[in-house]
């Protein structure tokens, strides 16, 4: 096996950072010399350039990923015992900003293949009492959206995509995040685009939407003291909205790299035994937030016994996620839920491999030749091998 290269990482902000380290600290400094900090208008141009980057008409620059999705609930005017339809395998703040707010999250399966939600499992949920369907862009692939808005049309629902992984992402030439009514961003460090600190945005095409959306993220005023609405205060700041100004020009070729070491993976694994590789599903780009396998059950020790000898070797990997959001305690009083066997399913098999756009490919050889020493002695073996 080859030898452990230095300092493997799940994500590495900091060789990112020390390749536009020039840009970043001069976009900081402008921010500090023009001594405006809330909103102003670095924060604007930004929301100009995000909007422009996904080819919607409006962006608004919000405190974080969740505070996205609870002003999108708000906007759309979704009340308490209003239903939301979204995956049982996710992130729990798609489900969690509704439960806030009173709102009834109502989970459903997903496609195995790309973890994305399956349209037939959210047609199979809908009531008299569902407002939205919010599909989630798991990893950095779209969800099926055709049948998705077809579904939401046909029963006047609104859609609101968490697009949190998957900005740059496309379906059918579309960028993600622009189909439904409202589009939900998270600029946290590790995303594709990240801010150095918590930052998110909402995105519409919609401008009766957008002017609520951003009354409803300043306390609910359009003036200062002027407040039409009870609202909340989630605003991005103007140095992260600088160093994101950066980084998006960037996106572009930070994508390339997590595509080019996505296609490396698939060559050094294709042909291991007891791994199912990241899907792609055709008309879509995939971005690869995470690259993350499934390990069969065959596999002795199965997933978590490979994810123990990899740390043995100095390999992070991640479980995303070991529970789904139907099994949560948090949302036990929504129950009882029905069997969601793909969900399940996919909490005890999957495990995300670093994934970054400095990953070299010495690097994932040594990951690579790892997984590929456990599974194949673990199968020739019936156990799992020492560490």
């Amino acid at each position: 096996m080859a030898e452990a290269p230095p300092a493997l990482q799940m994500v590495d902000l900091v060789g990112q950072y020390r390749a536009i380290r020039g840009e970043v600290l001069a976009a900081i400094e402008e921010v500090l010399e023009s001594g405006q900090f809330i909103r102003g208008p670095i924060v604007a141009r930004f929301e100009e350039e995000l909007a422009a980057y996904l080819g919607c008409r409006f962006a608004l620059g919000v405190g974080n990923g969740t505070d996205a999705l609870q002003l999108a609930y708000m906007a759309l005017d979704l009340k308490p015992g209003d239903e939301v339809i979204v995956p049982a395998f996710t992130f729990v703040a798609t489900a969690e900003a509704a439960a806030l707010l009173g709102i009834r999250p109502v989970f459903a399966d997903i496609d195995p293949r790309t973890f994305n939600l399956d349209p037939a499992s959210v047609e199979a949920r809908i009531s008299p009492r569902t407002r939205a369907i919010v599909p989630v862009h798991l990893f950095g692939q779209a969800a099926d959206l055709t049948p998705l808005l077809e579904l939401a049309e046909r029963h006047r629902l609104f859609v609101i995509e968490d697009n949190a992984q998957a900005i740059g992402a496309t379906y059918r030439d579309r960028k993600t995040g622009t189909f439904g009514h409202i589009g939900c961003l998270s600029f946290f460090p590790s995303k594709n685009l990240g801010a150095y600190g918590d930052g998110g945005a909402v995105l519409t095409n919609d401008p009766a939407l957008h002017e609520r959306l951003s009354m409803l993220a300043n306390h609910g005023a359009r003036r200062k003291y002027y407040h039409e609405l009870i609202g909340v205060n989630s605003r991005l700041d103007a140095l992260q909205a600088a160093i994101l100004r950066v980084k998006l020009r960037h996106l572009d070729a930070y994508t390339r790299a997590r595509q080019e070491a996505a296609a490396r993976y698939d060559t050094l694994l294709a042909d291991c035994p007891g791994l199912t590789l990241p899907y792609r599903a055709p008309e879509r780009t995939h971005v690869f937030h995470q690259y993350t396998i499934r390990v069969h059950p065959d596999v002795p020790g199965g997933r978590d016994g490979l994810r123990r000898y990899l740390e043995q070797r100095d390999i992070p990997t991640a479980v995303y996620y070991p529970v789904p959001l139907h099994r949560l305690p948090a949302f036990a009083d929504y129950g009882p839920f029905d069997t969601l066997p793909e969900a399940e399913k996919a909490t005890r098999e999957v495990l995300s491999l670093p994934m970054h756009t400095e990953l070299t490919p010495a690097q994932q050889t040594y990951i690579a030749e790892a997984i590929r020493t456990y599974v194949e002695t673990a199968l020739r073996t019936g156990r799992p091998p020492e560490a």
